[in-house]
């Protein structure tokens, strides 16, 4: 158990879904100190499995603009959790028919990550997705506009990982977890 204290946040600015904050603590020994945060209200990833006749499986990934750095990058459907109250799950469902045009038949959680924890407290919660169905998409905002969906075998994805062309985290954990999750079945 921790022996830190939080004294409180100064929110120092507000964004549309963020906002960052000087958070002040104090350790153990009493020592007072800050930390800049931003807060976040989350968000889920979904690895989507499509299987063929044989049962072997292939994955749903998007390949879509991401202007912080500046390139294009491949990832499984995700999304913030920006509408209130709305479940993680619900969350996910509406995010993969958004980004990927399916619907899940059976949505299970896979886990949650903290991608950054020593800047955020954002928390992402992966879901596998299976038994889907094509849906209506419905594009949010210019990136997504042009983003592309990329059917791939779930070990060419996983390859990908390893080599270094998958890099979000996110989707690579989220990966890892899925091939791990079917090895168990």
């Amino acid at each position: 158990m921790s022996e830190f204290v939080h004294l409180g946040d100064q929110e120092v600015h507000r964004g549309y879904l963020w906002s960052v904050a000087v958070g002040a603590f104090r350790s153990p020994d009493g020592v007072e100190f800050t930390r800049d945060i931003v807060r976040s209200p989350g968000a889920v990833g979904v690895v989507a499995l499509l299987f063929d006749p044989e049962g072997q499986a292939s994955v749903v990934l998007v390949e879509q603009y991401r202007p912080a750095l500046d390139t294009t990058l491949i990832e499984i459907p995700a999304g913030m959790r920006d509408v209130d109250g709305e479940p993680p799950e619900a969350t996910a469902a509406r995010e993969l028919a958004e980004e990927a045009g399916l619907r899940a038949g059976t949505l299970s959680r896979l886990g949650e990550l903290h991608p950054s924890p020593g800047m955020t407290d954002s928390s992402t919660i992966i879901y596998l997705a299976t038994g889907c169905e094509p849906t209506e998409q419905d594009l949010q905002g210019p990136e997504e506009d042009h983003l592309e969906v990329v059917h791939l075998p779930l070990t060419e994805a996983i390859s990908m990982v390893l080599d270094g062309r998958i890099t979000d985290a996110k989707s690579v954990i989220g990966l890892l977890m899925a091939e791990r999750e079917l090895g168990r079945r």
